[in-house]
């Protein structure tokens, strides 16, 4: 059953030089206990998608549809949302979050003060008990402080306090980045488990590769434009966007072949689209992407691109 309907989702920022308009026109769907994937360069989008979800845009505002479990939670007043859905329903891995745990605090008191400033008034003592088990921690690891903690425990501590109130939907912006290769993998492993606990998720990241593991569904951000959404299986074997094209492209593979890179740098969104975002950089770009495409259907999803017009 689909819990989570967004339709035509975008947001900007306001700065000395102008709106930013990080996300734009941005459309999917998730299914109970399904992940979806987000995927795409620096700066594209992804975690103002993120943000936007769980209303937490800093200087920014969110407009268009999301529907979380049939209601409109962009319509919400905040004191409502925060009441009744961010962290208890919604919760979000920031990026970079394992550096902010409080050096002067042990994990166990940072858990209680999560608890506190959600009001929280069950038993506590099963609810960080639970949390610290849903990735595979000990709870010895409550009594010390971060810096007695690697990179890879403190990820997972950051990780359990999102999970703390038994969230339905959890968001985790680039939760493998600055972790070395085998951490990376027990991070992922760690999210299939919540996988089969029936947890539904949203990993952003750069690295297609990670997705291909534990992602039902994958959206490319470019340029602040979903430019393709579907299915893992038919994103990957596939693709139909020549940017997520050059995506898969891009990452190296165990049989020699050279990885190809995509030139150019990406687009200012300092200004409204008035073209394809990808134009300066397609290499099959042709007179009609000088408007902003629509969203041709797709067997699983759509996907931005003037070169599948007659095939809607």
């Amino acid at each position: 059953m689909t819990f989570l309907v967004v339709n035509g989702l975008s947001a900007k920022y306001n700065s000395s030089k102008g709106p930013v308009y990080a996300v734009d026109d941005v459309d999917f769907e998730l299914e109970d206990g399904k992940s979806i994937g987000i995927a795409g360069e620096s700066a594209c989008g992804k975690s103002t998608l993120g943000l936007s979800l769980i209303r937490m845009l800093s200087g920014g505002k969110a407009e268009g549809e999301i529907l979380f479990d049939g209601n409109s939670i962009l319509e919400m007043k905040e004191s409502d949302f925060d009441e009744n859905y961010r962290w208890k329903k919604i919760s979000m891995v920031f990026q970079g979050a394992m550096n902010s745990l409080d050096p002067v605090f042990t994990i166990k008191e940072q858990f209680i003060e999560i608890l506190k400033q959600h009001n929280f008034d069950g038993d506590a003592k099963q609810v960080i008990s639970d949390a610290i088990h849903s990735v595979s921690l000990d709870e010895s690891i409550l009594k010390k402080y971060p810096h007695e903690l690697s990179g890879g425990m403190k990820q997972r501590v950051v990780i359990a306090m999102a999970l703390l109130l038994k969230p339905k939907f959890v968001i985790a912006d680039e939760p493998t980045t600055a972790l070395d290769v085998l951490i990376q993998a027990e991070i992922v492993n760690l999210f299939k488990n919540l996988k089969k606990s029936g947890t539904s998720f949203m990993l952003i990241t750069h690295d297609l590769a990670v997705l291909s593991e534990i992602a039902d569904k994958i959206g490319i951000m470019y340029g602040g434009h979903m430019v393709e959404f579907g299915s893992s299986e038919e994103i990957y074997k596939n693709p139909k966007h020549p940017y997520t094209q050059g995506l898969l492209e891009s990452i190296p593979t165990l049989k020699g072949n050279i990885p190809k890179y995509i030139k150019g740098i990406p687009p200012s969104l300092l200004d409204a689209p008035t073209e394809c975002r990808f134009i300066e950089r397609c290499p099959l770009a042709i007179e009609k992407c000088k408007q902003v495409p629509p969203k041709f259907k797709t067997k699983t999803g759509y996907v931005r691109c003037w070169l599948y017009e007659d095939e809607k």
